[in-house]
């Protein structure tokens, strides 16, 4: 089933949402949970699965339901229609700080595969499944694991990163190497791989940990430099302790810190 052709406006900077502009009869479908706000003509449906197999069956959405679960999505995504007259519009936002990346799947070949939590919203018709890594050192040692989510159509999707999104365009046997968390998403041509990053105190003492993406082209990868991952082992490691003590910033005034500010605890 050919895309919906939907109209789109990004909002913001650091924590971006996306106006999706939809005619009569036009749909989008979403995560659970992106929605921001949306026009009162707009009408909302749960379905299993991406709603790109509606009219397979209950066999076609039972296989397009658990291949979401096998990506670690939910059962279940949202599809909202304009039953009205006239434009409407629906606003979706990412989930944490970073930037929404727009896809003309039409102009990228039909398909998209991407980190496991990265799909926000989409045109009706655009299908979402399931990306197998054929290589065991790939799934093993890819900070993807096994299983990606692969976005397939002629529609227009939309992806998220955290910070900023680097575009780069692979020609021909052109290689790029990437660490494997700053990875967002790649076109479908583009052959994908895992190396070593040589050297014992590169490994152990680089903090780059023991492997980097390698992509080849031609197609387009997409690069996130903050990624959740990342971003949570910094909270968790400025967090304060069970027992109430704050991380010391620095660490050289040790209880001292704790003593000029009014926090008596040592």
């Amino acid at each position: 089933m050919p895309a919906h052709e939907i109209d789109y406006r990004l909002i913001g900077e650091e924590m971006q949402a996306v106006e999706v502009e939809l005619d009569p009869g036009e749909s989008v479908i979403a995560e659970a949970g992106s929605l921001m706000m949306m026009d009162p003509s707009i009408r909302m449906d749960t379905v299993f699965g991406d709603g790109s197999s509606q009219d397979r069956g209950i066999f076609g959405k039972l296989v397009s339901a658990g291949k979401r679960l096998l990506t670690g999505e939910g059962l279940f995504m949202t599809v909202y229609t304009h039953q009205g007259e006239g434009k409407a519009r629906c606003w979706f936002a990412s989930p944490y700080p970073g930037k929404i990346i727009p896809v003309n799947l039409a102009g990228l070949g039909g398909s998209l595969i991407c980190q496991k939590d990265a799909f926000l919203c989409a045109a009706k018709g655009v299908a979402i499944s399931i990306a197998f890594q054929k290589k065991l050192g790939t799934g093993l040692f890819g900070g993807e694991g096994f299983i990606m989510e692969k976005i397939e159509g002629d529609g227009m999707a939309f992806i998220h990163s955290g910070g900023t999104i680097i575009e780069k365009q692979l020609a021909p046997g052109q290689k790029l190497k990437v660490d494997t968390g700053c990875l967002v998403g790649f076109t479908g041509q583009i052959q994908y791989d895992i190396e070593f990053i040589g050297g014992l105190k590169n490994a152990f003492f680089g903090g780059e940990g023991f492997f980097l993406a390698s992509l080849q082209g031609p197609g387009t990868v997409y690069v996130q430099s903050l990624p959740f991952s990342r971003l949570a082992d910094r909270i968790i490691a400025s967090a304060p302790k069970m027992n109430g003590n704050r991380r010391e910033e620095g660490s050289v005034l040790g209880g001292l810190g704790n003593l000029l500010d009014g926090d008596n605890r040592f």
